[in-house]
């Protein structure tokens, strides 16, 4: 990663008036990312650059496991972290997630241009993008939206495409872990064909990826039973922690063939085959949690745990076609066409059922447990409740499809205005991502009553409710042990079909630009930029009324909606003097649905001396609501909470967690600025390092929180939250969770990043070869949510944030080295992060703990600590009689360093399913090795 500036070189205005119109879209003329101004100068936006020597050095399966390496890019979504995603669709997406911020507040171009979003939050999935075409991928933090429009608080990441490839290429990768398992193909083929003296240029890839799942984490690391939990013991005078994190820890309240939670045969579980067993709870309140310390861990754990998968089983397939076509040495034609299919299965965990009834007469019940039959009929039991991990039932998960097409015409060229350049570009995009959202053996709930209900009747185990609808065509389900249901069963709770919802979201764009020199000034030419866009957001969703409600997962409702959004937009570049030079944009924007707004941004730079150059940037950006903020239809799917003492009913609470949509938001606001130096020592040449800090605000911040926080705001004072808590019957019954202007939002940090390359001669006499290192650190010095009631720093905070918390490590870091000595270049990249915490508000104690609350709760072991990983690879390029080829072999986590081990917990169903770390800043998969051989024709 290029740690220099992103900068063209200057031409004066003299010699740009007194040369001769250059070819149309020819190479070099060139926009920097954060930047609308051709051949603009030195800019004062840092600009970070991974290029394509790293690309094809590191050969990743995923394109984002790449990008999410550096430093300003906190780990977004992935398809190996993405697969509990399920009733939004978003599972196998790959995002990228600016500072920290979010995926809705980064926003992804391809050759400065829009793409159309893969799902209804028009979040991009990066590996649409031709892998074997990107030339470098620019990186700009902090706020653009006064260059590119909405949804770049946190910056914009720019993949720039080799457009003028020639020749014929062809590569085949293959990879493996050191585990045997998550084996995945790929093979791509480019060409790039000149006709018509050049005038016509046709560039033609495709490419195809399979990767073969790997359903469950299976890895030694994850037997650690290490979660985090209410402490049992606790109570607000004794003086110990309320959070207790540590291994031993498993759930008390299901076992894989059912366990009875309550009453006089509590700890009663069922192991199948007639056989019981009574459960050793070791330290367990069940006012506190659903959690125990100690005891039969492993008995309550095996039907559960490590359930999700680690990685997907998925296929992508893509096509792409550019053509140009000269008119003239001043004008291009271009029409762009690209196709991305994905279809990727994920399993999300052995769902685990709390509150299940049995019935006294239940026939499973009698036929294989006699003797807790008697018992109960001895001690006027007319039923028990079990909570069961549904152990013989497959596990639930998704398959998603989606086809993401992509259509961009237009022309582009330059035109010689009062002897001055001007480069100009019109052109119109058209884009449709098409998904098939579906879920697998996700039950039907009303059919899974009705056949867990069964008695025997005739000397046969039927369904109660059969007795008096003989049609109904229910097909009774033993709940009780770990046997897998009769197929006719499994047929009958999933029926004939799974909750399943077609989407739609299209995106279309018009735009007009031009930049060019105005005059010339002491320091240089002045430009100017000036460009206009409309543009139309639209979703549709259609869903069979029959999986609109009622299912465990899924609850799929329709959306329909769209937005157009107008806006107009200046950039001007000043070089006022020899050195110093002054930058500016601004954008007047108008939402249909939100009325008019404007952005601005102003900078400047000053070469103090030689090599030493300081630069700085304030700007007001925004973000609009998107399609799924606005016209999501609300989803469901169960869930767990732990209500607190002060609440009617206490202790782990199973619930439906239903997600809506908000029409009435409005666009976040922001404000961010960066300041810092460049330095090039002349005594120290090939040598650069620059040091930027940056500060974000963001004010009606859109957001949700979460089921388990509106219960811990509700009765914590704030009462706006207890709106969203649904009571039936004395028991909370559902949590709504609907995004709302809500929050504000204040971080601030610094980056530094260095570059350095020589011969190898300079290091060691006479070796012949070249030398290059690049290295970036970014340091997190805080990152405020405040959610209106009270502030959180999520700044180094290391816990699980797969929900959406805005955690951020204090410290990222990568460095790669690159030896060349021809034919053979290897490379190595040190990659890792700062050790942290679980919260900044949590105090950590083992005894004579202060009183513990909401905000400040008292924990017994508050760090986290940091890893490094290392990574290398080997490229040796050769001679195939006249053609070139190249053979690449590298690893990631060479040293198959395993995760670090962080206590997810205590609410939620799932932690025990999920992998015990925070799989999305520690590496889960271990080593894995990658080998490409590729052909130049």
């Amino acid at each position: 990663m290029s740690a220099t500036p992103a900068a063209a070189q200057a031409t004066s205005d003299a010699e740009g008036a007194s040369r001769a119109l250059p070819k149309a879209g020819a190479s070099d003329d060139i926009t920097v990312t954060g930047s609308r101004i051709h051949d603009g100068r030195n800019l004062p936006v840092p600009v970070s650059i991974l290029g394509e020597d790293e690309i094809t050095a590191q050969n990743p399966a995923n394109l984002s496991d790449l990008v999410n390496q550096l430093p300003a890019i906190s780990p977004g979504s992935t398809s190996g972290n993405s697969s509990g995603n399920l009733s939004n669709g978003l599972a196998g997406i790959n995002s990228v997630n600016l500072r920290g911020l979010g995926v809705t507040r980064s926003l992804v171009l391809i050759d400065g241009r829009r793409t159309v979003g893969s799902a209804i939050t028009g979040v991009a999935d990066i590996n649409t993008i031709p892998q074997a075409l990107i030339r470098r991928v620019e990186v700009v933090t902090g706020g653009a939206s006064a260059e590119y429009g909405s949804d770049a608080i946190g910056g914009v990441v720019n993949f720039i495409l080799d457009k003028d490839r020639k020749g014929v290429s062809l590569k085949a990768d293959q990879g493996l872990s050191s585990y045997g398992d998550g084996e995945y193909h790929r093979f791509e083929a480019t060409a790039g064909i000149a006709l018509l003296d050049g005038r016509l240029h046709v560039l033609l890839n495709g490419d195809y990826f399979r990767q073969s799942g790997v359903a469950t984490i299976d890895r030694p690391w994850n037997n650690r039973d290490y979660f985090q939990i209410n402490n049992p013991a606790y109570t607000p005078t004794n003086g110990q922690p309320e959070r207790l994190v540590g291994t031993g820890v498993a759930p008390a309240t299901y076992a894989p063939g059912g366990l009875v939670s309550s009453g006089p045969l509590q700890g009663t579980y069922f192991l199948g085959d007639g056989r019981t067993g009574h459960l050793t709870y070791g330290a367990y309140n069940p006012a506190i949690g659903p959690w125990m310390v100690g005891g039969d861990t492993a008995t309550t754990l095996a039907g559960h745990l490590g359930t999700n998968s680690l990685t997907p089983d998925e296929e992508r397939a893509g096509l792409f076609n550019r053509t140009t076509f000269a008119l003239s040495d001043a004008v291009t034609l271009f029409g762009q066409v690209s196709w991305n299919h994905y279809r990727g299965s994920s399993a999300y965990q052995q769902t685990p059922s709390t509150g299940v009834t049995i019935q006294a007469d239940n026939g499973f019940l009698q036929t294989r447990y006699p003797q807790i039959a008697a018992d109960m009929a001895a001690r006027g039991l007319s039923a028990i409740s079990i909570g069961t991990s549904n152990a013989g039932l497959p596990i639930p998960g998704s398959v998603n499809r989606r086809d993401v097409y992509r259509f961009l015409g237009g022309a582009e060229g330059h035109v010689d205005v009062f002897g001055r350049i001007w480069a100009w570009n019109a052109a119109y995009q058209h884009g449709v991502a098409k998904a098939h959202e579906e879920l697998v053996n996700t039950w039907n709930s009303a059919r899974m009553a009705l056949a867990q209900d069964a008695v025997v009747a005739g000397g046969q185990i039927v369904c109660r409710s059969t007795l008096s609808n003989p049609g109904n065509g229910c097909v009774p389900i033993d709940r009780l042990g770990t046997g897998a249901p009769s197929a006719a069963a499994l047929s009958y709770i999933y029926g004939a079909a799974q909750p399943q919802r077609d989407e739609t979201v299209k995106q279309d764009v018009a735009s007009v630009g031009a930049s060019g020199s105005i005059a010339q000034l002491p320091g240089g030419p002045a430009a100017l930029a000036l460009g206009a866009e409309w543009r139309r957001e639209g979703v549709s969703a259609s869903v069979d009324p029959a999986f609109r409600s009622g299912w465990l997962y899924g609850n799929y409702q329709p959306a329909n909606g769209h937005y157009t959004v107008r806006e107009a937009y200046a950039e001007l570049d000043l070089p006022v003097l020899p050195g110093v030079g002054l930058n500016g944009a601004a954008r007047v924007t108008d939402y249909s649905t939100s009325g008019t707004v404007a952005t601005w941004k102003a900078g400047a730079t000053w070469t103090v001396m030689g090599g030493v150059r300081l630069r700085g940037t304030y700007s007001r950006d925004l973000r609009a609501p998107n399609l799924s903020d606005l016209f999501a239809g609300a989803t469901s799917r169960t869930n767990s909470v732990i209500l607190p003492a002060n609440a009617p009913v206490s202790g782990a609470a199973q619930i439906l967690e239903q997600t809506l949509s908000n029409p009435d938001l409005k666009p976040e606001r922001a404000r961010s600025w960066t300041a810092g130096a460049l330095l090039t020592p002349r005594f120290l040449p090939g040598f650069s390092a620059s040091f930027d800090y940056f500060a974000i605000s963001i004010r009606n911040a859109i957001g949700a929180v979460s089921a388990q926080n509106t219960v811990n705001l509700c009765y914590s004072g704030a009462t706006v939250y207890c709106q969203n808590l649904i009571y039936a019957n004395g028991a909370l019954a559902s949590v709504l969770v609907r995004p709302v202007n809500f929050a504000s939002q204040r971080e601030r940090g610094f980056d530094i990043q260095t570059n350095y390359q020589t011969a190898l001669s300079a290091i060691w006499r006479d070796l012949p070869g070249a030398f290059r290192l690049s290295a970036s650190l970014t340091h997190y010095i805080s990152n405020v949510v405040d959610n209106g009631v009270f502030p959180v720093d999520y700044a180094g905070v290391n816990g699980d944030s797969t929900f959406g918390s805005p955690a951020v490590p204090s410290w990222s870091y990568r460095a790669s080295a690159f030896f060349t000595l021809d034919p053979a270049t290897l490379n190595f990249v040190v990659r890792g992060l700062g050790a942290g915490v679980y919260g900044n508000d949590f105090i950590e104690c083992a005894s004579n703990c202060p009183a513990s609350s909401t905000r400040y709760r008292t924990i017994n072991d508050n760090h986290i600590a940091g890893a490094l990983y290392l990574d290398a690879s080997l490229r040796v390029r050769f001679n195939a009689g006249r053609h070139d080829g190249a053979f690449t072999l590298a690893a990631t986590n060479l040293l198959n360093k395993a995760p670090v081990a962080v206590g997810n917990g205590p609410d939620g169903n799932n932690w025990p399913a999920y992998a015990q770390t925070n799989r999305l800043l520690y590496d889960v998969v271990g080593r894995v090795v990658r080998a490409s051989m590729s052909f130049d024709f």
